[in-house]
């Protein structure tokens, strides 16, 4: 975590150098806002990568005397193959598209929608991926 947290940090400094320049040389306040609020958010991950990183142990790769080896195992759950994020893009694509063309479509996409969305959360209880 210790190595996030510097990148995160640099990037902070950086902003926060480049915010003001920016205000100089341009004067443009939405530049300058949107340089500002990321210079913040990239501080919130910061600071919260190194509260995080305070209290737990240390990963291999953090540790100095740490081998490849240690970092050997099972990594977590990667799901296969789904169709379910193609659906839910083409409902999202046709709610959009009823704001132009008309609200029923945008009735029809929500329904639509919210069956891939179901159907992409419960995809592992059933069938033959289920675990």
């Amino acid at each position: 975590m210790k190595s996030e947290t510097w990148i995160f940090a640099i990037c902070t400094v950086f902003f926060v150098l480049v915010a003001p320049a920016y205000w100089l040389i341009t004067e443009d306040p939405t530049g300058t806002s949107a340089l500002v609020m990321t210079a913040l958010l990239t501080l919130l991950v910061s600071f919260y990568l190194y509260m995080h990183a305070r209290r737990m142990d240390p990963r291999p790769e953090d540790r100095k005397d740490g081998e490849i080896a240690d970092g050997a195992g099972e990594l977590g759950f990667f799901p296969p193959y789904s169709w379910w994020p193609l659906w839910c893009g083409l409902t999202l694509g046709m709610i959009v598209l009823g704001v132009v063309i008309g609200w029923w479509l945008v009735i029809i996409g929500a329904v639509l929608g919210s069956l891939a969305l179901c159907g992409l959360i419960f995809e592992y209880y059933r069938g033959v991926h289920a675990h």
